[in-house]
């Protein structure tokens, strides 16, 4: 099975997407099952895990009731205030649907670097492992020093980084970053995502300025903890849904068969505990 494990849904008028403006005039419309379904059945991609947008408890109801209605979405990783005292509760809650795999701080928008690691924040973290969710660190090279010791706080927690931990590939800054991923991938058991990539590099993007940063992801972490995703409709900033299909084809022409298919589902299955029908 092929899984596309990071795309979005999202609809305007909800109002909770501070980041969506109308400024973003190719994003800021409705993104719903029926738009993202003819590129999933052009390429053969039978399943996807559908991500949180918006700092809200309320779009994650949101985004399980659309998930009732598409099949093809197996799993949800919504939204949880982890500063709340009421956050065990929500996980609580929210985890009953069998659809929910994982949680997801807006990392990236919070001004406080070491926000993760405040002791307050304790619960949160203890009740998304007893609730046997997905933690989705949406995180920018200057956490990743961070969350090096998020994880090893809590080395039972499944997660997984999201887009590569968004390298500066556009200025081409490569050592830190390239330094920090290499220490995670050594010392936890974190997945990383290969998606959202074409975003952080130039308007006139070619393979060539994406190859040294998937190629570090993919000599550190390994086929067995790399996962696909399109980051759709993000991606579209920079890129056709198709294009980042023959470009992730391209990039992985040199794995073989079975390390191809991890990559592109397998390992989706296991970082989200996904129920699939293949």
């Amino acid at each position: 099975m092929r899984i596309d494990s990071h795309q979005h849904f999202w609809r305007p008028e909800r109002g909770d997407y501070g980041w969506l403006t109308p400024e973003l005039t190719g994003l800021y419309r409705d993104f719903l099952p029926k738009d993202l379904a003819p590129a999933l059945a052009r390429h053969g991609i039978e399943g996807t895990v559908l991500v949180q947008a918006a700092p809200s408890v309320a779009e994650t109801d949101f985004m399980l009731a659309l998930a009732d209605d598409a099949p093809f979405v197996k799993g949800v990783v919504g939204w949880v205030d982890f500063e709340s005292p009421g956050a065990p509760d929500d996980m609580a809650r929210l985890g009953a649907h069998s659809l929910l795999k994982g949680l997801r701080p807006m990392i990236q928008d919070i001004a406080d670097v070491d926000w993760m690691l405040r002791p307050d924040l304790g619960a949160a973290f203890e009740a998304l492992q007893e609730h046997d969710l997905t933690f989705d660190a949406l995180t920018l090279p200057p956490h990743l020093a961070n969350l090096r010791v998020l994880l090893a706080r809590y080395p039972e927690m499944r997660v997984v980084i999201d887009h590569g931990s968004k390298p500066l590939i556009r200025d081409g800054i490569f050592e830190d970053w390239a330094s920090n991923m290499a220490a995670l991938a050594a010392e936890t058991g974190a997945w990383c995502k290969l998606s959202g990539l074409v975003t952080e590099a130039a308007g006139d993007w070619r393979i060539d300025d994406l190859k040294p940063y998937t190629d570090h992801l993919l000599k550190h972490f390994g086929p067995d903890r790399l996962i696909w995703g399109s980051d759709w409709p993000v991606c579209t900033l920079a890129s056709s849904y198709d294009r980042w299909v023959e470009t992730t084809d391209i990039l992985l022409q040199d794995l073989n068969a079975t390390d191809r298919a991890a990559i592109l589902g397998g390992n989706a299955v296991q970082a989200y505990n996904l129920v699939t029908t293949t």
